[in-house]
């Protein structure tokens, strides 16, 4: 369908009357003539004694159908965000191996209800994560790229290593195990699937949030599949009460621990990448965060094996907690403030109108928009989306090209402005 008015409707005229010698009929002896053309054969109800009579009415205009989908459309370059299908190869073998070490060492009742209550702490992560990154969402094989580097390599790194180092110096105790190798080893492999997004997804790598997000897929991913291990061991040893409050204390009370450990060294990444650094100075920049991320991983495995869990799960761990929510808070506030004078670049030069910035760019905005959306007829509230994500798109595109570290921006500029031109018709077409 075109995005302009619709056409005029087309009526075939009226057919010919047949002549007659007779007077015409009076109004009176018409309106009592049992005789109407057969299409229009319902007895018109006059609204009062001024509504005159005619020979016919043509029918009203068809309404037009409800604004549709929108035509094929230019969409930004994949180079620089995507993930080759080699490294997918590879986390498939891994994977594999993966599987059959659960079933060996676990067997396959076990390993296979772990698996089905490790989906309920995965599920919370990633509604947490399509809070953060609604409107300016990662491209999806880097978002399912971070999953599997943090289910199925790290998990596996972290399993070679242990293996090494038992191997080389034999058993050790628990608390070397779980404060100090443990938080080294697994951020350390966590954070190298950050940096590996960093060097292949370059350029949907923009900031600090997108660091936290791929950070918190990983380390959520890497949960996923630990928890399928301490779930199944729960099982064999302790039955049902056991497995209850294993669950319990890893799926419902910290399912956003290891994403929270990870997301630091994403933070550290983003913010890195954000002032356009080298990728040397981008991997010293996750080092510290790496450093973050292993004392929080020491505090929370020690405060479960030194003090009573819970007494500073309430006290301490908790205030942690919220203290990381109202950051990305800020940082959203942040990226808001971004977007919106990156847009308003384009309203300047006539392509927005200020109070769609306003509309594109803020929580508050968008929350109106949609309702208006919705309001107009067949419900086009697919279509603002897409409007809002594109206007994201075009200003992350615009802040790129600013810091000169994108050499497609203006490739993907052109493709943006167009796709937002034309939903922008789409919304408004009648």
């Amino acid at each position: 369908m075109s995005f302009g008015g619709p056409s005029e409707p087309q009526h075939s005229p009226p057919p010919a009357q047949p002549q007659h010698s007779q007077q015409p009929n009076s109004q009176q002896q018409y309106a009592q003539s049992p005789y109407t053309p057969a299409q229009f054969n319902q007895q018109p109800v006059y609204a009062s004694a001024l509504a005159q009579p005619t020979n016919y009415s043509p029918p009203a205009p068809a309404a037009p159908a409800p604004a549709g989908a929108l035509p094929m459309l230019p969409v930004p370059s994949k180079k620089g965000r995507t993930v080759s299908i080699w490294l997918f190869g590879v986390l498939g073998f891994a994977l594999v191996a993966l599987i059959g070490y659960f079933v060996w060492a676990l067997g396959v009742f076990a390993s296979g209800m772990g698996l089905v209550l490790a989906l309920i702490p995965l599920a919370i992560v990633f509604l947490g994560v399509h809070i953060i990154d609604r409107w300016e969402p990662e491209p999806k094989l880097l978002i399912v790229f971070a999953i599997a580097w943090g289910g199925i390599a790290a998990v596996g790194l972290t399993l070679l290593v242990d293996l090494g180092i038992t191997l080389a110096v034999g058993m050790r105790s628990e608390v070397l195990s779980a404060v100090i190798q443990a938080p080294i080893v697994e951020e350390l492999a966590k954070g190298l699937g950050i940096f590996i997004i960093f060097l292949i997804g370059r350029r949907a790598f923009d900031g600090p949030i997108d660091g936290i997000v791929y950070g918190a897929l990983i380390g959520g991913g890497f949960s996923f599949t630990e928890n399928i291990q301490y779930f199944a061991i729960s099982l064999i040893e302790g039955g049902g009460e056991q497995l209850t409050a294993t669950f319990v204390m890893r799926g419902l009370l910290s399912p956003f621990a290891h994403a929270m450990f990870t997301a630091l060294t994403g933070f550290a990444m983003g913010l890195a990448a954000r002032r356009s650094a080298s990728k040397g100075a981008v991997l010293g920049a996750g080092l510290l965060g790496l450093l973050g991320a292993i004392i929080l991983h020491g505090f929370w495995n020690g405060s479960a094996t030194f003090a009573d869990f819970f007494a500073l799960y309430i006290t301490l761990q908790v205030p942690l907690f919220i203290g990381f929510i109202l950051a990305i808070v800020a940082l959203r506030k942040e990226e808001a403030r971004v977007t919106r004078e990156r847009l308003g670049d384009y309203a300047a030069a006539g392509w927005f109108t200020p109070e769609e910035i306003t509309m594109l760019a803020t929580p508050a905005g968008r929350k109106v928009g949609l309702r208006w959306a919705a309001s107009l007829r067949g419900d086009r509230r697919s279509l603002m989306k897409s409007f809002i994500k594109d206007a994201a798109a075009l200003a992350a595109v615009r802040q790129r090209a600013i810091v000169g570290r994108d050499p497609l921006a203006a490739d993907d500029e052109r493709a943006l402005l167009t796709r937002t031109q034309a939903t922008r018709a789409a919304l408004l077409a009648y």
